[in-house]
C-alpha cells in the first residue's frame, strides 16, 4: 500500500513513512493511492470477531511494512477492556464501542471509554504504540507538534507520556477549553511533555502548526511529527468504530445503517466517509456542527467559507469551535475525481483566506454518490437535546453529541438505524450540563479533583517563529 498527497507534488510513500511525517512535503494530506475493498466474504468473517482482531484485519489492508505479527500484537496491546475501562449505560466492556440503544433503531455509539473521556482515545492510544515501535526499529526520535480544541491534546499526551524517544509539543488555546480539559493536559508532569497555551483560537494554534509543517528545512533538522488528524494513522484507527457499529446494529451484512458525526477538522467523519468507500453499508453519513458551521454550509449551498478568527463563535461545545477543517482535503479530493490539480487551485484560494464555490459544477453534480446530509446546533438546540436524552431515554449526554443527535433526528431514514457517535463524556463540560439539567455529571472516580492538581502551561502570543524558537530549544 502506498500513499499519494492530496496535491500530487510529493512522492507516493509507504505507511511507516507517512506516519512519523505527517503534512506530505507539498502541503497536501496523505491518502492511499485507492481504498481497499471490503468483500461480503470478509463482512460475514468480521461480524464475529473482537474488536482488536477486527481492528487487525481492517488496518492490515492500510499497513504491509510493519510484520504481521508485530501488527497483531500492537493492535491486542492497544484495544483492551483496561484501557478502555470507562464503560457506561450497561455496555459490554469487551466490546470496546459498545451501543447505546435509546429507541427503536436510535443508538449511540460510546467512543469515549479511554483514559481521557473522549473519542481521540481510540486513534492516539494506537498512534502512541505504532510512533513507539517504528522509532525503535530505525533508531529515530521525534518531536511531535500539535494543536488541539479540546480533546486531541489531552488523548495525545496521555498516549505518548513516558514514550521512549518521544517529546510532545500541544498547542492549545487560552482559557478556551473546559477546566476538566486544561486539567488533563496541564497536570501532566511528563518530562516529555510540553504544553503551550496560544493567545489566540484554536485555528491560530492549527495554522502554527501547519506553517512549521511547511518548514521543510526546519522540519527535518527537529524531527517533527505531527499526531493531529492530518495524520492517516489516526483517521484508519477511526475506520475500525465504523464497521464495528454496523455489527452491533444489524443482524445481517444485507442491512444499512447510517452514521451521524460531530464535525470540527472532519477527521471522524472522513472515517465514516472511507469506510462506505471501502465497502461498508452506510446508507448516509450525517454531519452535524455546531454555531461554526463553515462545513454545513458546503454540504448545503457547495461553499466552503473558512471564518477568520474574529469570526469563530467560543462554544459549548469548543472542540468544535474549528472553521478551517483540515481533513476535509481529504474528502475533497475524492469528490473531484482525485485530481490533485483542482485540489491545489482550491486551497490556493484557501491559503489567501478566500471561499471556493462548487456548486453548479461537475464535481457537485457527483455529491450525491458520497450520501453525505449536514445540519447545525446552537447552545440553545444542545441544552434542550441533553435535557431530552436525559428525560426521554435516562441517558447524559455531552455537548458535542447532543450537536450530534440533535441534527441525527432530522435527518433519519424509515428503517435505517441511525448510529450517532458519542465523542466524550459529559464529566468534560461540567458546566453546561448543569446549566441543563441543573445536576453534576459522574466522573470516574480516579479522575475526581482533577482540577486542583499543579498545572504547568506557558503562555505564549500565536507567533510561529517564538513557538519554533522554543520548540528548538527543547527538542
Amino acid at each position: 500500500m502506498r500513499y499519494i498527497s492530496t496535491r500530487g507534488n510529493s512522492p507516493a510513500q509507504a505507511f511507516c513513512d507517512i506516519l512519523l511525517g505527517g503534512l506530505a512535503p507539498d502541503g497536501g494530506l496523505y491518502l492511499p493511492e485507492s481504498y481497499p475493498q471490503v468483500t461480503r466474504a470478509e463482512l460475514d468473517a468480521w461480524r464475529k470477531l473482537s474488536y482488536a482482531d477486527l481492528a487487525f484485519e481492517i488496518l492490515s489492508k492500510f499497513i504491509d511494512d510493519i510484520p504481521a505479527a508485530d501488527l497483531k500484537a500492537l493492535v491486542a496491546k492497544t484495544y483492551t477492556a483496561d484501557t478502555y475501562r470507562y464503560v457506561r449505560n450497561g455496555g459490554n466492556p469487551a466490546e470496546i464501542t459498545p451501543l447505546t440503544q435509546l429507541e427503536d433503531g436510535l443508538y449511540t455509539q460510546e467512543l469515549s471509554n479511554g483514559p481521557t473521556l473522549a473519542f481521540k482515545d481510540m486513534a492516539m492510544q494506537l498512534l502512541g504504540n505504532l510512533f513507539e515501535y517504528v522509532l525503535e526499529k530505525r533508531g529515530e526520535s521525534i518531536n511531535i507538534l500539535g494543536a488541539t480544541s479540546g480533546d486531541t491534546g489531552s488523548a495525545a499526551e496521555y498516549a505518548m507520556r513516558g514514550k521512549h524517544n518521544v517529546k510532545v509539543f500541544m498547542l492549545s488555546p487560552n482559557g478556551l477549553m473546559s477546566p476538566f480539559q486544561r486539567a488533563q493536559m496541564y497536570s501532566l508532569q511528563d518530562a516529555n511533555i510540553f504544553n503551550i497555551a496560544v493567545t489566540g483560537m484554536f485555528d491560530d494554534a492549527q495554522d502554527i502548526v501547519k506553517a512549521v509543517s511547511n518548514d521543510a528545512e526546519y522540519k527535518k533538522q527537529y524531527k517533527i511529527g505531527a499526531v493531529n488528524s492530518i495524520n492517516w494513522a489516526r483517521v484508519a484507527a477511526q475506520i475500525v468504530y465504523y464497521f464495528q457499529g454496523y455489527f452491533l446494529a444489524t443482524r445481517s451484512n444485507d442491512e444499512q445503517v447510517a452514521f451521524a458525526v460531530p464535525s470540527g477538522n472532519f477527521g471522524n467523519i472522513c472515517a465514516g466517509h472511507i469506510a462506505r468507500q471501502m465497502g461498508l453499508p452506510i446508507a448516509r453519513l450525517v454531519l452535524a456542527t455546531n454555531e461554526n458551521d463553515v462545513l454545513d454550509e458546503f454540504f448545503r449551498t457547495g461553499v466552503y467559507r473558512p471564518r477568520a478568527t474574529a469570526e469563530t463563535s467560543v462554544t459549548s461545545s469548543p472542540s468544535m469551535d474549528i472553521s478551517k477543517a483540515s481533513n476535509f482535503e481529504r474528502f475533497a479530493f475524492d469528490l473531484v475525481g482525485r485530481d490533485p490539480a483542482v485540489v491545489r487551485e482550491l486551497w490556493a484560494q484557501v491559503d489567501k483566506g478566500q471561499a471556493f464555490d462548487l456548486s453548479g459544477t461537475d464535481f457537485w453534480a457527483k455529491m450525491p454518490q458520497f450520501a453525505f446530509v449536514s445540519g447545525k446546533s446552537t447552545h440553545a438546540d444542545r441544552i434542550k437535546t441533553i435535557r431530552l436524552a436525559h428525560g426521554r431515554y435516562g441517558v447524559m449526554l455531552d455537548t458535542h453529541t447532543a450537536d450530534g443527535l440533535k441534527v441525527a433526528l432530522e435527518h433519519r431514514l424509515p428503517g435505517v438505524p441511525m448510529i450517532v457517535l458519542e465523542t466524550a463524556q459529559p464529566a468534560k463540560f461540567e458546566g453546561t450540563i448543569r446549566e441543563a439539567l441543573g445536576q453534576e455529571p459522574q466522573r470516574p472516580a480516579d479522575l475526581a479533583g482533577i482540577e486542583e492538581l499543579p498545572q504547568r502551561v506557558e503562555v505564549m502570543a500565536p507567533d510561529a517563529g517564538a513557538i519554533k524558537r522554543y520548540v528548538a530549544e527543547r527538542a
